[in-house]
């Protein structure tokens, strides 16, 4: 299979002199079998606008395209580029949308708010393509022709998903958003008031994050790349910790403990500089023997 990046900031666009060479869109990464079986996404930060626009070049602009778009949880720079996902627009397409179940809201409507009036022109029930929600939970698996996909749970505010993808011998696992699984345990708001690093957990907390950080390591078991959410420095979690993001560090650990063979940085800081990047992965590099890439937009992998 072929892993393509598309969008690798969080939190929000910063496209500049600054950010050129790793990119300045939010998530986004193509997943495609070799032999050009079906197209699966993963997450529609701003980084979907410009895959919207080479789709558009085949079978998406003559309205006979297929795909499948998994989004691991529709925080805004998740999910921010899909009104302006051109495909969306041509009569024809089909698109088949899954995310978590949850409690409140279903999946179809959280979308369709992000489109009302007086926030967007076009309501999501007037794009010309056909689309169809899928709901799931942490343990849901399913297959996408001969993709077979897992789901994990995430340490995020109102919760993520990882996903893993397996195909012609070759497996990502997409692990983004999420905090470490060892210090504080968010459970679904976003939280005031954290307790500080370090800090002893409830019991049922703490057994709560040991099956999480199970889940998410026999996701990542063996996988040929694990893409793994690494927004802060070890300084900048211990101020916000509660945020739902990992350290460089604790994606390394999660690495090696699944024996995955390559690791990519991701999901990095807005206002990380490229430079300030390569400074990070070189520090990286020193402290594991698993091969470590950072994420950059059009950087393309082939697994398998």
């Amino acid at each position: 299979m072929k892993v393509r990046f598309w969008g690798v900031r969080g939190s929000y666009p910063v496209p500049g002199p600054s950010t050129n060479r790793y990119g300045g869109n939010t998530s986004c990464v193509e997943v495609r079998p070799f032999d050009g079986g079906p197209r699966v996404i993963i997450d529609a930060g701003t980084g979907i606008r410009r895959l919207g626009k080479e789709m558009m070049a085949g079978e998406f602009g003559a309205g006979s395209g297929e795909a499948h778009l998994l989004v691991s949880h529709t925080h805004w720079d998740h999910i921010q580029g899909l009104p302006f996902f051109a495909p969306l627009y041509q009569k024809g397409n089909r698109f088949h949308v899954y995310a978590k179940q949850r409690d409140d809201q279903h999946l179809s409507a959280i979308f369709a708010s992000q489109s009302d009036s007086p926030y967007f022109t076009v309501p999501f029930d007037k794009v010309q393509a056909e689309v169809a929600f899928r709901e799931l939970s942490e343990d849901t698996r399913f297959e996408i022709g001969p993709v077979r996909v897992r789901c994990a749970r995430l340490n995020h505010p109102w919760s993520a998903l990882a996903y893993r993808l397996d195909c012609e011998g070759g497996s990502v696992a997409y692990v983004t958003d999420t905090a470490p699984f060892r210090d504080i345990l968010i459970d679904k708001e976003f939280i005031r008031q954290p307790p500080r690093p370090g800090d002893p957990l409830k019991p049922e907390d703490a057994a709560k994050l040991r099956a999480m950080r199970d889940g998410v390591v026999r996701l990542c078991e063996g996988a040929d790349l694990v893409i793994y959410d690494t927004q802060f420095t070890p300084e900048e979690y211990v101020s916000r910790p509660h945020w739902g993001h990992s350290c460089p560090e604790d994606a390394i650990e999660i690495a090696e403990a699944a024996g995955a063979k390559t690791l990519a940085l991701f999901h990095h800081a807005p206002e990380r500089s490229d430079e300030e990047l390569d400074l990070v992965l070189a520090a990286c590099r020193k402290k594991t023997r698993v091969q470590l890439v950072a994420a950059a937009e059009s950087l393309e992998l082939g697994l398998g």
